[in-house]
C-alpha cells in the first residue's frame, strides 16, 4: 500500500473513533430527558459520572489500532500527509473542532512530544478561516407579534419536551410574564418591538433542566434562564426567571458539574452562550456543556497566546505555601498551576497516586458548586525565561522529580490546574465586618453543600478555600477528599479520670476516618471572632449527629436540593419540592 492511501487510512481511523466517541456521548447525554421526566436522579449521576471517560476509552481504543498499523514508528512524511487529509475531512464537519482535539490526542499517545508541533497536530485549529456554522442550527425564534405574549411563552415550553406533563402551565406562563415584566426593560416593550430565541434543547443537571434563550430587540438582547422541576406528584413547573448575568454566570460556573445538553452543533452552542455571558470564556462553555477535553484544548491554546502576547513572568501563588502541592501563577493570567511534591510536608501519610485518584475524582463528582474544576495536563513545556529565578528554585527543590529541561523550556510531566481565587484567609484579614459576615456564613453553606453531595473535604482550613469574582466560597485542595459515606462521625468522649483530662495526646482510640465533630470550628477557625460567625448560622456543624444524618440521607438515597440561583427569583408557590 502506497503511503498516500496509507495515510488516507490512518486519517480514516482517527475520524471513526472520534464518531463511534461522540455517537456514545451523545446518546448517554440524550437520554437525560427520560431520566429527568422519570425523576431518576441517581440514573443521572452515574450517567455524568461514566460520560467523563468516554473519551480517554476511544482514545486508547484509536491509539492501540494506530499502534497495531505503524509499529510504533513515526513516518514523518506519511503522518504530514495523514494530518492534510485529516484537515480535508474536516472542511464540512459540524463537530470539526472536537475531532481535532480527539486526532491530537491519538498522536500524542503513540508518538514522542518533539513532534507535536502544528505540522503534526492541531496546535492552533484550522477551522479559524473556515465559515462558521449557523447559530440557528441551535435555536428557534418566536415572534410574540403573531400570538401575543402569553401564547408564544406558552408555546416556547410546549415545543420543549421534558419528558413529562406540566403540573399547571397557564399558571406558570402568568408568573414568567411577571417575571419579564419586573426583571427587564423588555417587560416594558410590545409584542412587535421584539424576538424570542431558545436553545432548542434544554440543559439537564441534577435534578432540574434548564430553558436557556434570548429577547431580542432593536436596541438590547436580554438573556435568560428558566429552571424546570419535578414536584413530588412527578409533573413539572417553572421554577424561576434568571435574567442577571451574574446569576447566570453561577449556573455555568466552573465550580459545577457539567450538563447533559444534546448538541449536533457544539461550536454554534458555545458561541450563542457566549453571546448570553460574554464575560465566560470559550474554554469554561466547552466545559459546562461536558466537552471537557475540547475545554483543555481552548484553555491551552489560549494560554500560548497569552505567553506570545504578554512579558510577566510565572511565580509563586499567594497564600500558604502547601504541603503535598507546589502552586504557581502568571500574574497576568487568571489560574493556578499545582505540581504534586515529591516529599509530602507535614506528616501527610500518602502516596502520589492517591493524591492523583482524589483530584480526579472531584472531576467524575457532583462538585455542587462548592468544588472548582481542574485541568490536568501532561508534559507541559514552559520557557524558562518567563519562570522568576525564586520560583526556578523551589520547583527545583520541591518537584525536581517531575521536571525536565529540553531546549529552552521547562517540561513540567504532570500539572493542574485551577482558576485563580482569593485565598479566604488573606481576604478575611482586609474584608469589612459585612464582608466577613456574608464570607463566613457562606464557607458554613459551602460544607453543607459538599456534605449534600457526599463528600467530606478533610481538611477544612480557611486557606484551601476560595472567593470567586461573585464573592462565593469555593474549595480548591482535594488532596485529602473522601465520600461522607466512608468517614465515622464520633461524639468526642469525656475524660473520667484526672489522668484522661491532663492527656496531651487523646487518651481515646482514633481510627484513620474518626472525625469528632466538636473540634473542626476549632481546627478549622481558629479566630475566636470568625468561629462565633461561622456558628451563628452553622451550629450544627460541631454536632456529630448532624454528620450522621447526612450520612444517613445518602444510605437511603435522599438527593438534597441545592439551587444554583437565589432563592428570591424563584416564583412563590403554594408548594416547592424539588431541586436544580
Amino acid at each position: 500500500m502506497g503511503d498516500a492511501k496509507r495515510a488516507g487510512m490512518f486519517a480514516r481511523k482517527i475520524l471513526q473513533g472520534f464518531h463511534k466517541h461522540y455517537a456514545l456521548f451523545q446518546e448517554v447525554t440524550r437520554r437525560a430527558k427520560e431520566r429527568f421526566g422519570e425523576g431518576d436522579w441517581h440514573a443521572g449521576q452515574y450517567a455524568a459520572t461514566v460520560r467523563i471517560s468516554f473519551y480517554d476509552q476511544r482514545v486508547r481504543e484509536t491509539t492501540a489500532i494506530l499502534s497495531q498499523l505503524t509499529g510504533g514508528k513515526l513516518n514523518e512524511e506519511l503522518w504530514l500527509e495523514t494530518r492534510k487529509i485529516y484537515q480535508q475531512f474536516l472542511q464540512f464537519h459540524p463537530q470539526a473542532e472536537l475531532a481535532e482535539t480527539f486526532y491530537n490526542s491519538v498522536f500524542c499517545n503513540l508518538f514522542h512530544r518533539r513532534y507535536f508541533n502544528n505540522a503534526y497536530i492541531f496546535v492552533e485549529t484550522t477551522l479559524s478561516d473556515s465559515i462558521p456554522l449557523a447559530l440557528e442550527t441551535e435555536f428557534r425564534s418566536y415572534f410574540p407579534v403573531v400570538q401575543g405574549m402569553r401564547r408564544t411563552l406558552a408555546r416556547i415550553m410546549g415545543d420543549i419536551d421534558f419528558g413529562a406533563e406540566y403540573d399547571d402551565l397557564s399558571e406558570d406562563i402568568r408568573l414568567l410574564r411577571k417575571a419579564f415584566r419586573e426583571q427587564t426593560a423588555a417587560g416594558e416593550l410590545s409584542a412587535y418591538q421584539l424576538r424570542i430565541d431558545v436553545l432548542k434543547e434544554p440543559f439537564f443537571r441534577n435534578k432540574a433542566a434548564y430553558v436557556v434563550g434570548r429577547i431580542v430587540s432593536a436596541n438590547r438582547i436580554f438573556p435568560f434562564i428558566v429552571p424546570v422541576l419535578r414536584n413530588s406528584a412527578g409533573r413539572l413547573y417553572l421554577d424561576a426567571l434568571i435574567t442577571d448575568t451574574d446569576h447566570m454566570a453561577i449556573i455555568f460556573a466552573f465550580a459545577r458539574s457539567y450538563f447533559m445538553v444534546h448538541t449536533r452543533a457544539p461550536s454554534a452552542l458555545v458561541r450563542f452562550l457566549k453571546g448570553l455571558m460574554p464575560k465566560k470564556t470559550i474554554a469554561e462553555l466547552y466545559s459546562a456543556i461536558g466537552l471537557h477535553k475540547q475545554s483543555k484544548t481552548e484553555f491551552y491554546r489560549d494560554f500560548l497566546h497569552h505567553l506570545a502576547a504578554s512579558d510577566d513572568q510565572l511565580v509563586a501563588a499567594a497564600g500558604i505555601k502547601g504541603m503535598v502541592m507546589t502552586v504557581f501563577t502568571l500574574p497576568s493570567y487568571p489560574y493556578v498551576f499545582k505540581v504534586i511534591k515529591d516529599q509530602f510536608g507535614g506528616g501527610k501519610q500518602m502516596s502520589r497516586q492517591t493524591v492523583i485518584d482524589r483530584y480526579r475524582m472531584v472531576k467524575r463528582h457532583d462538585r455542587a458548586g462548592r468544588m472548582a474544576d481542574t485541568y490536568e495536563f501532561a508534559n507541559v513545556a514552559i520557557p524558562l525565561e518567563r519562570i522568576s529565578p525564586d520560583l526556578l528554585d523551589e520547583l527545583t527543590s520541591t518537584v525536581a522529580g517531575s521536571l525536565t529541561i529540553e531546549d529552552g523550556q521547562l517540561v513540567i510531566s504532570q500539572l493542574f490546574v485551577e482558576r485563580r481565587m482569593m485565598p479566604l484567609n488573606i481576604f478575611l484579614e482586609y474584608g469589612t465586618d459585612a464582608e466577613i459576615e456574608l464570607v463566613m456564613k457562606d464557607y458554613g453553606q459551602a460544607i453543607k453543600d459538599m456534605m449534600a453531595a457526599n463528600i467530606f473535604p478533610g481538611d477544612m482550613l480557611l486557606k484551601n478555600f476560595g472567593l470567586t469574582r461573585h464573592k462565593r466560597v469555593v474549595f480548591y485542595d482535594y488532596d485529602e477528599v473522601q465520600y461522607l459515606t466512608e468517614m465515622n462521625f464520633r461524639k468526642l468522649p469525656k475524660p473520667e479520670t484526672y489522668e484522661q483530662m491532663i492527656a496531651p495526646e487523646p487518651w481515646y482510640t482514633v481510627a484513620p476516618n474518626d472525625v469528632f465533630p466538636e473540634q473542626l470550628a476549632t481546627y478549622a477557625v481558629p479566630q475566636p471572632k470568625l468561629r462565633d460567625i461561622l456558628l451563628k448560622y452553622h451550629p450544627e456543624l460541631i454536632d456529630a449527629e448532624f454528620w450522621r444524618q447526612q450520612q444517613d440521607n445518602l444510605a437511603r438515597g435522599v438527593i438534597t436540593d441545592v439551587f444554583p440561583y437565589p432563592d428570591a427569583v424563584r416564583f412563590m408557590r403554594c408548594v416547592r419540592t424539588t431541586s436544580g
